[in-house]
């Protein structure tokens, strides 16, 4: 266990973390009462954390509709906090430096962006894998076709930069490619790059920019281009693949009690707001672009949200346990990192990450309370018929 000094804690905080919502529902202010000792660890009387800030990242969109759910339908309120928000990014805000910094309580990021501020000398753990699987993709028009990462060679290979080039790079090593022989071009946040041809395969997430293309008149046709116009390598089927939105706690902060308690109490929480998402899809898609339209998020189409959730519920419901971390995805992820050699000869990380880099004991905490409570928890995910539509309106 990661935690050893903290397994009389663990035992017990799922119940504790009921209790002291409860309590808060009365009085904010008042303490919750000590847990009872387990035999291995008494631990002492704590003020319960009511007050967090989740940091996102990026802009509001529904990549992130669970949390917005989690706000909207009162399941952060259920769980104690009386006073919750959600920051967004936009490229000027690292989520890992927020957090680290002391500035959120917790924050969203992708696993390799983490490993390699970790290995730089931040103290995180990834306490929830929300995303379990890898949603980036090349994309290339089948008139200039890239259609495996073997290709790239020789090729204008379009990436966003700030971290999300390592998939790139591992999938590349894992092909014996030399990252000198490709041009890595960077890109917009959308699919200009491609469609003014300024790349050869663009960078696109199957949520967001793949979307955005085929909501896209193609000039030639007068109609929407398809998945029939384009080729895609999708990086879940590469040895590139990595785990990316993760919960990311304070591993100092983990030690204390209170923090502890409201990371449980949080995931509890975010379960139940990924849940309304999942059943709910056209409802958290609304809240989602709502949240967009007040935090200026791009693109904020209504119909483009909804394609957008849809897409990121089948990274999330893969069969296994909600934010569980596999370790098999974990390892490979790691094994990535270590591989990846970018354009200047420099590697994302050169060690295995330390053992306090995740831990599942939280995440775990939180789903045997809401079983507790009789919350059933979905493993698989039914795509919905979400229309695509010029422009995501």
């Amino acid at each position: 266990m990661r935690h050893s000094t903290r397994r009389g804690f663990l035992a017990v905080a799922a119940s504790a973390a009921t209790a002291a919502a409860l309590a808060l529902t009365g009085c904010a202010t008042t303490p919750a009462p000590a847990p009872e000792p387990t035999g291995e660890v008494t631990t002492p009387a704590f003020e319960p954390i009511t007050s967090i800030k989740l940091q996102l990242q990026w802009l509001p969109q529904a990549q992130f509709a669970g949390y917005y759910a989690a706000l909207d339908q009162g399941y952060f309120e259920d769980e104690g906090f009386t006073d919750v928000e959600i920051v967004p990014s936009g490229g000027d805000i690292v989520p890992q430096d927020a957090l680290a910094a002391g500035d959120v309580d917790f924050a969203i990021a992708w696993v390799p962006k983490v490993l390699g501020s970790i290995e730089g000398g931040a103290e995180l753990t990834d306490i929830s894998q929300v995303f379990q699987a890898s949603g980036t993709t090349q994309v290339s028009f089948k008139t200039n076709p890239v259609p495996t990462v073997a290709d790239f060679e020789g090729k204008r290979i379009g990436s966003w930069g700030f971290g999300n080039e390592w998939e790139i790079f591992a999938a590349m090593a894992a092909e014996g490619l030399d990252s000198t022989t490709v041009s890595i071009t960077t890109q917009g946040f959308d699919m200009s790059a491609l469609l003014n041809g300024d790349v050869d395969a663009a960078q696109a997430m199957t949520y967001n920019e793949l979307p955005q293309l085929l909501e896209t008149v193609n000039p030639a046709t007068g109609e929407l281009y398809t998945l029939d116009d384009v080729d895609v390598v999708y990086y879940e089927d590469t040895e590139g693949a990595m785990l990316q939105d993760a919960i990311w706690a304070d591993t100092a902060r983990l030690e204390d009690p209170a923090y502890a308690d409201a990371a449980i109490r949080f995931l509890k929480a975010i379960t139940k707001g990924w849940i309304y998402a999942h059943d709910n899809v056209e409802e958290a898609a609304a809240l989602s672009y709502d949240a967009a339209v007040a935090g200026g998020g791009f693109p904020v189409g209504p119909a483009h949200q909804l394609v957008q959730l849809d897409e990121v519920n089948k990274l999330i419901w893969t069969g296994g346990a909600f934010g569980l971390i596999d370790q098999a995805a974990w390892d490979k992820t790691v094994a990535g990192a270590l591989a990846a050699v970018n354009q200047d000869g420099l590697n994302l990380i050169t060690a295995e990450p330390p053992a306090t880099a995740y831990s599942n004991e939280y995440m775990q905490a939180a789903l045997d309370a809401l079983a507790a409570e009789g919350v059933e928890i979905p493993t698989d995910y039914t795509p919905i018929d979400a229309p695509l539509t010029e422009g995501g309106q």
